[in-house]
């Protein structure tokens, strides 16, 4: 739940990233944006094996700030000049609380919205996942999560 090959989702395809220019800091902002703290490692060399389907981002160089790999400099979605064997991983340290870890696994299935609020900046948590979207139960729902909400949408 905290280790894995990198995917992301754009329009309308989940891809994976090329690992040229891959290194600890692209997988400091990949943990954070997952919720995840500890000690990020980038993986090279389809370490957590070869993805399929199309390759979307290459060279990624983010500074280890940046909330999201969308403020990382990177090139064009979908212009790469690699193959799967070069497919990024990373490792990251799981949180102590085991809900956001569950928390985290079903934002990033899919893309995540705040639906019914007053302001773009509240709402209803929806989740959009194998072509619907959906809201999240708040069983043992906590301020984590919500972080882990806020900062996906890239709110502080």
């Amino acid at each position: 739940s905290f280790e894995g090959r990198v995917e992301v989702y754009h329009d309308g395809k989940w891809g994976t990233i090329c690992d040229d220019q891959w290194d600890d800091r692209d997988a400091e902002v990949v943990c954070r944006q997952l919720g995840l703290s500890g000690n990020p490692k980038a993986l090279s060399w389809a370490h957590y094996g070869q993805g399929s389907g199309p390759i979307l981002l290459d060279e990624v160089e983010c500074s280890g700030n940046e909330l999201s790999l969308d403020q990382c400099k990177k090139s064009d979605w979908g212009q790469q000049n690699c193959d799967h064997i070069e497919d990024a991983g990373v490792s990251c340290d799981p949180f102590t609380g085991t809900d956001l870890q569950l928390y985290t696994s079903q934002m990033w299935s899919g893309t995540v919205r705040l639906a019914g609020g007053r302001s773009p900046s509240e709402g209803r948590v929806e989740v959009y996942y194998n072509g619907d979207w959906g809201t999240v139960c708040d069983d043992g729902w906590t301020d984590l999560g919500a972080q882990v909400v806020c900062r996906q949408l890239g709110f502080r």
